[in-house]
């Protein structure tokens, strides 16, 4: 049951899903605080300063060009921690698993082990 549940949390769509909704959001926010608190005043200094710096008008229009930039650094830095810390870890443990060698769940109870040492041993013997 504990290893269909499993399998159930590490196929992919359940994995892109919590990383879609859960980490996309989160992180979304954080990033956007970011740039609109540090990246945003500082192409506003670039732009000419003062209020209407990262903008330009044209026939009374406004153009906030400093609001596209910061989108742009949002979704950029969003995509890179996405991809470097959810996406490549579980790429990576994909691997592993299709070549059967998934690692180890840190702090294996004993009995656990020693029911491990007794297949092991049962197969060889078996195998003999």
């Amino acid at each position: 049951m504990i290893q269909g549940f499993k399998d159930f949390l590490l196929r992919g769509n359940i994995v892109d899903l919590a990383v879609a909704v859960v980490i996309g959001t989160a992180f979304t926010a954080l990033v956007a605080a970011f740039t609109s608190s540090f990246i945003n005043p500082l192409i506003g200094l670039v732009g000419g300063g003062g209020v209407d710096g990262g903008t330009f008008t044209v026939n009374g229009q406004t153009f906030d060009y400093g609001g596209f930039i910061n989108a742009i650094i949002t979704f950029v830095l969003t995509a890179a921690v996405v991809y470097f810390a959810v996406v490549v870890p579980m790429k990576k443990l994909n691997e592993l698993r299709s070549r059967g060698q998934e690692p180890e769940p840190e702090g294996v109870a004993e009995d656990i082990a020693l029911l491990r040492e007794i297949r092991d041993a049962l197969t060889t013997q078996r195998d003999s």
